[in-house]
């Protein structure tokens, strides 16, 4: 059975995806698919994975955490799923933690390494989805803000802007820690709105369209921000309407510079350790494309005489 963690990340569309997932499960299942999504990794299935905060028991909670997953697994496979889609984006660690330390995902790769062994050797494939850095880090302000965080100061968004790690350092923690595992990277700016499209290259299967166009967990408006924070926070937002963006131009165009070189990086093969995910309906030109003229006048390669040499 094919085993695909879907690693999030955050405000990539992620929740979306996964409504999507859960409301198609029962039509999903019929063709061999299966959804595991937070109602059910929330609600105990991944408990001692991660170190925390534990009773006192005398029990190795990772093994029980191992020996759960397998069972789980193994029902999965009896039940006739040739496919197992899990998506959780806490797997790869949170937003409050990236904004606590100012960089992005510090701890995927031990994180990652510690759900590679509950899952033991069933993982086949880990999807990631990605996003331009600096639309990443103002929808990750706008959510901690619109949950009562402060309004960060100029100090914060340039220690953002200026963090050296990228999502290049992401996905590489992350083919560490599941080496044996395929892994798939998807731009938000393609797939952010077409969760068909997203389950489709993940699977191989065809899609259904139903629930596609359903969107949570969107980032408020400035507006819609300074109506539903207290008063004192609602002053340090800039007047206006429209997307909140904290960056200004220069730190804007380092953050995208970034993300510019990710993505370069990934469509020269990223050293063979992932794959980046082609838009489905982008076809490629064929042996004789079509000639486009995109300039006024005569081609240079034409012969042209000059006036009076002969």
């Amino acid at each position: 059975m094919k085993v695909i963690l879907h690693t999030g990340a955050h405000r990539c569309a992620t929740t979306s995806f996964q409504e999507y997932l859960r409301q198609n499960a029962q039509g999903l299942a019929k063709s061999g698919i299966g959804f595991w999504g937070p109602f059910r990794t929330r609600g105990g299935l991944f408990h001692g994975i991660q170190p925390g905060p534990a009773r006192v028991t005398g029990r190795d909670l990772a093994q029980r955490a191992h020996g759960r997953l397998q069972i789980q697994i193994a029902g999965c496979r009896d039940q006739g799923v040739d496919q197992l889609l899990v998506s959780e984006e806490n797997m790869i660690g949170s937003i409050r933690g990236n904004l606590r330390l100012g960089d992005l995902y510090s701890g995927a790769g031990e994180r990652m390494a510690r759900f590679s062994q509950a899952f033991g050797n069933t993982v086949t494939d880990v999807a990631l989805s990605i996003r331009s850095l600096d639309s990443y880090w103002a929808s990750a302000l706008a959510y901690a803000v619109a949950r009562s965080q402060q309004v960060p100061a100029a100090a914060q968004l340039e220690r953002l802007a200026q963090a050296p790690r990228s999502w290049r350092d992401v996905i590489t923690d992350i083919a560490c820690a599941v080496p044996d595992a395929r892994l798939h990277v998807l731009p938000f700016e393609i797939f952010g709105a077409r969760p068909e499209a997203q389950l489709a290259a993940l699977t191989g299967a065809k899609a259904p369209r139903t629930h596609a166009r359903v969107r949570l967990n969107a980032s408020l408006c400035l507006q819609d921000l300074r109506a539903g924070v207290p008063p004192s926070v609602a002053a340090r937002l800039p007047d206006g309407s429209g997307r909140w963006r904290p960056f200004d131009d220069a730190q804007t165009a380092q953050l995208r510079e970034a993300y510019a070189d990710d993505m370069m990086w990934l469509a020269g093969g990223a050293d063979g350790i992932a794959t980046l995910v082609q838009d489905p309906d982008k076809l490629a030109a064929g042996l004789n494309p079509p000639r486009i003229d995109l300039t006024r006048g005569r081609p240079d390669d034409k012969q042209r005489r000059m006036s009076g040499s002969g």
